[in-house]
């Protein structure tokens, strides 16, 4: 019975997002034997050494522990949330859950019986309506259009795509195992074995470049904004050099609030730290006071910024060109996300637009998954592409 338990219970973390495996069951029931089950907390501590990697998975287990061990009928009470309740005096007000623990102990749909007997039915259909899958359809639908389903796999699709930036070289090397002759190195072999001669061999060290994300959250961004910060976390988590700011009314450094694993904690520290969510938009303000106090720390080793905004600054005061131009300067690549630039007749009337276009290096769509992931290609596509101040209607 407990061995079902323990299994039954690293299913529950491994649909939240942690590496469990059948191997680690094993191990977690022999490590209960060991330590008995006369202390709850001894038994915590078992199986959080046991199923744990790292420091930042234990507030994800500690909140499936409490959930799942503390009583035996968790399903009914479960079915019950979904009842109507009505709040009173003692009402006690508990702490929400993370997400994806939400989902891991959600029970799971009813499936439809099997048949008594399989080899009774001898018809077979297909289905033959040549339709996409979920998430193929969900590749060019835009966020704007998404219903919340959608927007939620959307958000979780997004985590996974690869980076925008291809590796650039650099002018340090390292071992290699072809490439140019190392003579300090084949030297220094030589030393430790003079009747051996064996050629060290080093090639130019590559690495991703630093990325830098202007992200504006003003209400006209609002679904697009989300669905970049889900994307801008799977870069954290895969990239160490990204560095992210929000900006509506005014400048906020998010970088900090992105290094947590967990998705749902991180975006709960962005929305916790960005008051003008939802706002109006001075981008001019914002670019300058990004330019004085951030760019000379986070813009360097050919970094590239991502500037994602839609270009309808309310901005009153002028020099949106000239901060533009400024960053532009410090900046190794400069790249305008616009979501406006999906439709086909689009042409920048806006005098945010106009201010902008002249000093960006990439102008390219951002309104689906599709384009997310063909961001890194179309970057190296566009390379070698005239300028966008080139195009006729600029």
């Amino acid at each position: 019975m407990i061995a079902e338990n323990v299994a039954h219970f690293a299913r529950v973390l491994r649909a939240a997002g942690l590496a469990v495996g059948p191997d680690r069951v094993v191990v977690a029931v022999t490590a209960l034997e060991c330590v008995g089950f006369d202390r709850r907390e001894d038994v915590r501590a078992a199986l959080s050494a046991v199923m744990t990697d790292r420091h930042d998975q234990q507030p994800l287990f500690d909140a499936a522990f409490d959930a799942f061990w503390r009583d035996p009928k968790l399903l009914e009470k479960l079915l019950m949330e979904l009842l109507p309740r009505i709040s009173g005096r003692g009402t006690r007000q508990r702490e929400p859950r993370s997400n994806r623990l939400a989902q891991a102990l959600a029970p799971e749909r009813d499936r439809p019986p099997a048949p008594a007997n399989p080899g009774a039915s001898e018809e077979i259909r297909f289905d033959a309506s040549f339709t996409f899958s979920d998430r193929e359809r969900l590749q060019r639908a835009d966020f704007e259009t998404m219903t919340s389903d959608e927007f939620a796999l959307a958000s979780r699709l997004a985590e996974e795509l690869p980076p925008p930036v291809a590796p650039v070289r650099r002018r340090r090397h390292e071992r290699a195992l072809r490439g140019q002759a190392d003579l300090r190195a084949t030297l220094r072999r030589m030393a430790r074995a003079p009747d051996t001669l064996v050629p060290a061999t080093t090639r130019p060290r590559r690495e991703l470049p630093p990325v830098v994300v202007l992200l504006d959250v003003s209400g006209s961004m609002d679904r697009y904004a989300r669905v970049m910060l889900h994307y801008v976390h799977g870069l954290a988590r895969r990239h160490a050099r990204v560095h992210a700011f929000a900006f509506g009314t005014r400048l906020t450094d998010i970088t900090r609030c992105l290094r947590d694993r967990d998705p749902d904690v991180a975006l709960a520290a962005v929305a916790g730290r960005v008051g003008d969510w939802h706002g109006g938009t001075r981008i001019a303000s914002c670019l300058a006071d990004f330019n004085r106090r951030c760019a000379r720390r986070v813009l360097g080793a050919n970094a590239a910024v991502l500037l994602v905004t839609d270009g309808l600054d309310r901005d009153e005061a002028r020099g949106l060109a000239e901060e533009a131009a400024r960053l532009r300067r410090q900046a190794h690549e400069l790249v305008w996300l616009n979501p406006l630039l999906r439709f086909d007749g689009f042409e920048p009337r806006a005098a945010g637009v106009r201010a902008l276009l002249p000093h960006v290096d990439r102008f390219l769509p951002v309104h689906n998954l599709a384009s997310l992931a063909d961001l890194r290609r179309a970057l190296q596509a566009a390379a070698t592409s005239p300028r966008p101040s080139s195009r006729p209607w600029n």
